[in-house]
């Protein structure tokens, strides 16, 4: 199973198949790509880019049946040029909160820090990480969530890091 799945997996080129003589362009593609996204997906990021908008949204959230502390999900990214689906996982026990983020080139295992600083650089950490162990506050700024984690019995206070790992061959 790829880390990423392409326009044709999710049955787009089916629904776009350009009759003869027809073609199709890029952006019937992406607006159709808008009209499928899944029902349950929770949109946790929306900002300008070049060329439109990027939203990135969270969807399929499931319990790992091995660890109840742990979920799988998948993201969705979809850009003015692109659709990305990502299959992720977190891990939210208090005393080990993680998220492992894949990429074609690498797999990503960050401890994070719930209810700690948020800044630019691990905002989608923490909202993804949030979004799946705490449905409830889904979107909500992760940094004005210091009080719910402390509720949760989280110290606020764990040292947050990267590990990286080569990714494996598909």
């Amino acid at each position: 199973m790829g880390l990423r799945v392409p326009i044709v997996l999710l049955g787009l080129s089916l629904v776009f198949a350009p009759l003869p003589g027809k073609g199709f362009s890029r952006q019937d593609v992406m607006d159709e790509m808008k009209a499928q996204r899944p029902e349950d997906l929770q949109v946790l990021i929306q900002r300008p880019v070049a060329g439109g908008q990027l939203t990135l949204g969270i969807y399929s959230i499931e319990p790992v049946a091995i660890d109840p502390q742990s979920r799988r999900y998948r993201l969705w990214e979809e850009s003015p040029t692109d659709l990305n689906i990502y299959f992720e996982s977190v891990h939210c026990s208090p005393s080990r909160p993680v998220r492992v983020k894949r990429t074609e080139s690498a797999v990503y295992v960050r401890t994070l820090n719930p209810g700690g600083a948020v800044t630019d650089i691990n905002r989608e950490d923490h909202l993804v990480w949030w979004a799946a162990c705490v449905p409830e506050v889904a979107g909500t700024d992760p940094g004005l969530l210091r009080q719910k984690a402390l509720d949760l019995g989280f110290s606020t206070l764990i040292p947050e890091r990267q590990e990286q790992l080569p990714a494996l061959a598909p």
